[in-house]
């Protein structure tokens, strides 16, 4: 079942620690068909180095394990809340990525300080509020994707302009179109969570000012907008 998608989610998986993203099976990446209404997710605790794609697990979107042999990602229900909740996005990556996750145990917001974040990032990477005691006793993965998900409500925030995401006191979450569009945002989130550090490690003369609007409206739309114009055009 799925054969195609195990695949594609595997390969997606094993480019976690090629990128450094993740420490021992500290992460996970999943993606979903949407036709038929089910994702597929990186078995739980199983090393990189022993996994193969048949390894990988088949999910309802109710959270239901489908196939597989072994148990699916413990942060699967956070999959399935994001799937539910985000109708657009294909694939998720979750990690404990060194810098993003710094910036997640800050209680913090990633700021917007130039051009390389505004080409992938329409303004600031939100931190998400704590869970409250009650929602990590009732069902804390599946909590964590209801937070996420109504921190974006809340703020007006669209998932497709705004790829990525600190869960508070945790790490990074990021989606894309598929698993491999998942995989470049949270890359590009690490690489701007040690940008950000180090603009703000500076020694400074004056407050940081984070990219003017108008510069952040340029880099994102050039790339994303209606009349996008960086790369080539498909054929």
């Amino acid at each position: 079942m799925l054969k195609e998608l195990k695949q594609k989610v595997y390969e997606a998986n094993m480019l976690l620690p090629a990128y450094q993203l993740v420490t021992f099976t500290w992460g996970n990446v999943s993606g979903i068909d949407r036709e038929k209404g089910m994702f597929v997710i990186k078995p739980s605790g199983v090393p990189y180095e022993e996994m193969k794609p048949e390894d990988m697990v088949v999910i309802d979107l109710d959270g239901n394990k489908v196939e597989g042999k072994m148990n699916p990602s413990s942060d699967t229900p956070t999959h399935a809340e994001l799937y539910r909740r985000f109708p657009t996005i294909g694939g998720v990556v979750h990690t404990h990525s060194r810098w993003a996750t710094i910036w997640a145990q800050s209680g913090r917001d990633i700021p917007a300080y130039g051009t390389t974040h505004a080409d992938y990032i329409y303004g600031n990477i939100p931190c998400c509020r704590d869970l409250t005691k009650e929602e990590v006793e009732r069902a804390y993965e599946l909590e964590t994707g209801r937070v996420i998900a109504t921190h974006f409500e809340e703020h007006g925030l669209n998932p497709m302009h705004v790829p990525c995401v600190l869960a508070r006191h945790h790490g990074p979450f990021a989606w894309g179109k598929d698993a491999m569009e998942a995989v470049h945002n949270a890359v590009v989130l690490e690489e701007v969570a040690m940008m950000a550090w180090h603009t703000e490690a500076l020694p400074k003369e004056q407050p940081r000012e984070c990219l003017p609007d108008y510069v952040k409206e340029k880099h994102f739309m050039r790339k994303h907008g209606p009349n996008a114009y960086y790369g080539q055009k498909k054929t």
